[in-house]
This record gives structure tokens, sequence and C-alpha cells, in this order.
């Protein structure tokens, strides 16, 4: 194990074994949010131009449970799929990132407004007096920075991630789409993030109750 500092931060790293493969492991403490978060680096990155990286907002009750309403744990499986078969990249995984920054409770909150009163992940925020995303991207900024990433092609949907990113200085030379099959349970979020939040689901029809995969 090694520690180092990334602009006033704490950091650890280490090699990571996981069932996909060996990743390094690189945990730091942001100086700014107080958060700790993660980045999984795989193979050399070299010159550190147009890496592979996925930055992951953190979901707890999809990435760790398997929750069928969003697609986070899809996503987060879909990129780490992705990122081994290139045989290089980054995954950051961000903390402090639930509900779009809301907190898990106030997430839980608002899945009783959309289960009772047939909202979606924007008006049940907004209707608790709540904002639709306060996610800070700065520390996925600086550990790409201080692992030598010069310029990323971002696994996202999302293209206000590539905005957010680049307010921080991370060149964004690319996006790449990480769409996952859309079911039953999710295409009603699914069709919000399209409608309201301006995600870009080519895979997702004209029906806004329903979605191909």
């Amino acid at each position: 194990m090694t520690e180092h500092s990334l602009d006033g931060a704490e950091v650890a790293e280490s090699d990571l074994v996981v069932r996909r493969g060996t990743f390094r492991c690189v945990a730091f403490r942001d100086p700014v949010d107080g958060q700790e978060h993660l980045a999984l680096v795989l193979g050399a990155l070299g010159d550190g131009e147009e890496v592979l990286v996925r930055v992951h907002s953190e979901c707890v009750t999809g990435d760790v449970f398997g929750a069928l309403r969003c697609e986070c744990g899809d996503q987060l499986d879909a990129a780490l799929d992705t990122i081994l078969t290139e045989g290089r990249g980054v995954l950051v995984y961000l903390r402090g990132h639930e509900g779009r920054g809301i907190g898990l409770v106030n997430k839980v909150r608002t899945q009783v407004l959309q289960d009772e009163r047939g909202l979606d992940t924007v008006d049940s925020a907004t209707h608790l007096g709540l904002p639709v995303d306060v996610r800070d991207y700065g520390p996925a900024a600086r550990v790409l920075r201080y692992r030598g990433v010069r310029s990323v092609r971002l696994l996202s949907n999302n293209p206000a991630k590539v905005l957010a990113l680049e307010d921080h200085g991370v060149k964004v030379a690319a996006r790449v789409p990480l769409l996952v099959a859309a079911h039953e349970n999710n295409s009603r979020y699914l069709v919000a993030k399209r409608d309201r939040l301006g995600h870009d689901l080519p895979h997702l029809n004209g029906d806004p109750g329903l979605a191909s995969g």
C-alpha cells in the first residue's frame, strides 16, 4: 500500500481484486466536500489522453441492492465491463451523491411520492422543497488529474455531466453512451431523465409509459 497527497486530500492506494479482475484502488478524502471517494484504475494510463472514464454517483439502493427503479446498478456493472474490455480506464465512484445529492432519507421520501402520487423523479424532489441536482464533480476532476489523466472519453448519457467536468478543467474528448435495457420497473424513471433532465436515451420510444431495450 502507498499513501500520497492529492491537492491536500488524504489518499491511500492498493490493489483491489474483484470478480472481474484487478484494479488499482485509489481511496481519498476530498478536502473540499469532506467525503471519502474511490477511483478504480485499470491498466497503464500512458500519456493520459482519451482515457475511458466513468464518473459514477453513489446509489446504495441500485448499486448495492440491485433496485430496479433506477438503472444505476446496471450502469455500474456495464461501465466496469466496458473498461475491462478496453483494458485501460478509470471508474470514479463519488460518495455523497445519493439521489442526485439530496441524500438517502430524502431519496426514499421522493420515492413515496412517486409511488403514491405518480410524481416523477423531478417533481417528487421539488414537491418536498429539495433541489433537483446538487452533485459536485470537483472530486472526480481532482483524482483524475492526480492519476495523470489529461482528457477523457466519458461513459455517460448525461450531457450536463460533460459540461460539469469541463467546468472543473477536465477535457472531454468524447461522450460514450452507456445505455442499459429499459423495463417495466425503470421506464418512467428513464423517460423522466430523458424529458426532464436532458439525458440522451435514444433507445427509449415515444410512449412516455414504455421503452424498448
